[in-house]
């Protein structure tokens, strides 16, 4: 099935069924189909062509909805950009994949006009804005407004497409350099959305709250499992966590996903009651939640139940961990999800045993297409999956994660760490994430990266660099007292650096690269 007739498929069986609220306003499955499909013919009218690819650069709002769809139904690809990156890196993502189309709205195109000369084949920028009056147009780009836009559609036959046809490209945070496009079928989201209200029981009377970036595989599968079970999608775009609770209660949210720096920030607020009557299941991915925010969360909402993913872009989700399997594994990541296979092997291409770190290792349709115009990137990381039999003659790709696990004898897998964010100190291999853990384990930070700095003796120094919770009274000697108590002394930090937040990338995740370069020249004096 194509994503966009996920779509007709709920209309044509509930047509009233409310399918989008944003703010105040909803829109019900009936109403979405006809949006996107006014807007599909107004792209065809402008002379799309098959693939061609159209960014989108806007807030959660109903445009980006419908735009997504739109795109699709038309036979374009959609190229979700998140609204917080700046104007040199929206220019870097329109370049690399020839965009044609940008869709955004004025305020946003004012910040964009210098850049937006330097992409040549860009050729329509339509805003969402109804009227335009005032705005500098850029030279060679023909700017509409959104009833223009409409209002240029005829009527257009449209493209015979397949599910393993492209649908979109979503873009890595860029954090070990310039971000790089995962090229997404058809086949691969909406497998995606089986998968995930498969195990999550998604269903039609559930109110999915889509607090993460759209541009973001683990906040767009928000709104595509809720359209694909007829569910309601909210969308919030919140700046401050209390947002976010409040949106809980206003819109009786029944399901919502985060990532660990928000979770630690709800961790640290008051929920009203109102907030926990209609939640029935949360969710964490994007990075580890250390055990004491997620015990403040679970008393937060006890009657929710919580499930603990772990994902990549490449393939979207690979593992979960259902709420009653929490307190007896309380490290793993869980097993591979519905639809998924996931292997650990050894540098060598063979099987690990139980209980030996090697590379995850996942197959399935749920692996993406490769980098969009990076054959070099897709060969290292898309490979041949491995364990496959000789007789075939045609080898299944799968996406080598580049991350260490190992899988026990029960068949639960734990994360290790990065195979290029494993620290290497006094001859010795050390997890980040084991160092972090230890440190959460205090209960006296909100956040925590470990990281390792060059050194001529050691080969790396460790550094941990904090942030505080509000509320506490702080004692370093204390923290360092307890990392000496429950690590080796190769693994304790050698320094411990509090500054008020730690940076994001756009997606939410810590920023090690960045940590890394600013403390890159210090030095243990």
């Amino acid at each position: 099935m194509m994503l966009h007739q996920l779509i007709t498929v709920i209309q044509n069986k509930s047509p009233n069924a409310v399918a989008i609220i944003h703010k105040d306003q909803y829109w019900s499955y009936q109403e979405l189909e006809f949006l996107v499909q006014q807007q599909s013919q107004a792209l065809l009218a402008l002379g799309m062509e098959s693939q061609q690819r159209v960014a989108v650069f806007l807030p959660k709002q109903i445009e980006t909805v419908s735009s997504f769809f739109a795109i699709c139904k038309a036979g374009g690809i959609f190229v979700p950009v998140n609204q917080v990156l700046k104007a040199n890196q929206v220019q870097h993502i329109l370049i690399d994949c020839t965009v044609q189309v940008l869709i955004t709205s004025k305020s946003r195109l004012n910040g964009l006009q210098a850049t937006l000369v330097n992409c040549p084949d860009l050729k329509y920028i339509i805003l969402v804005d109804h009227k335009i009056s005032g705005t500098n147009f850029i030279e060679g780009k023909k700017t509409l407004s959104w009833s223009e836009f409409i209002n240029h559609s005829a009527p257009q036959i449209l493209p015979n497409l397949i599910d393993t046809s492209i649908a979109a490209i979503l873009y890595t945070s860029g954090s070990t350099g310039r971000p790089k496009g995962v090229v997404l079928s058809h086949r691969n989201m909406v497998a995606g959305a089986e998968s995930v209200s498969e195990y999550l029981n998604i269903q039609a009377k559930d109110k999915i709250l889509a607090v993460l970036p759209f541009s973001f595989d683990y906040g767009l599968n928000q709104l595509i499992a809720s359209i694909l079970q007829g569910a309601s999608c909210i969308l919030l775009d919140y700046l401050f966590a209390r947002d976010v609770v409040k949106a809980l209660a206003k819109y009786h949210i029944t399901g919502l996903a985060a990532v660990p720096s928000l979770w630690t920030q709800l961790a640290q607020i008051e929920w009203p009651k109102q907030a926990n009557e209609n939640l029935r299941f949360m969710t964490n991915s994007g990075g580890k939640l250390p055990k004491t925010m997620l015990d403040a969360i679970l008393t937060k909402s006890p009657k929710s139940e919580f499930y603990l993913m772990y994902g990549l872009t490449e393939a979207f989700r690979s593992t979960y961990l259902p709420p009653d399997k929490i307190k007896s594994h309380p490290n793993s990541i869980g097993k591979a999800i519905p639809n998924a296979e996931i292997i650990v092997v050894k540098d060598d291409g063979s099987l690990c045993k139980p209980n030996e770190i090697g590379e995850l290792v996942h197959k399935g349709s749920l692996v993406a297409q490769g980098y969009w115009n990076d054959p070099k990137k897709t060969a290292e990381r898309f490979k041949p999956a491995p364990n496959q039999l000789n007789q075939l003659p045609f080898q299944e790709i799968a996406v080598w994660s580049g991350d260490q696990v190992k899988m026990d004898e029960e068949g639960y897998l734990y994360f290790i760490g990065r195979k290029d964010e494993m620290l290497k100190t006094s001859g010795y291999r050390v997890s980040p994430t084991e160092i972090e853990q230890v440190i959460y384990s205090s209960k006296m930070v909100k956040e925590a990266a470990a990281i390792g700095l060059p050194d001529d003796t050691l080969g790396q120094v460790i550094f941990a660099i904090i942030s505080l919770k509000n509320d506490y009274e702080f004692d370093l000697s204390k923290l360092i007292q307890h990392c000496h108590s429950q690590l080796a002394n190769y693994m304790v930090p050698a320094k411990i650096i509090v500054i008020p937040d730690l940076p994001k990338t756009p997606n939410g995740k810590i920023d090690k690269n960045k940590l890394i370069t600013h403390y890159s020249s210090l030095t243990l004096s």
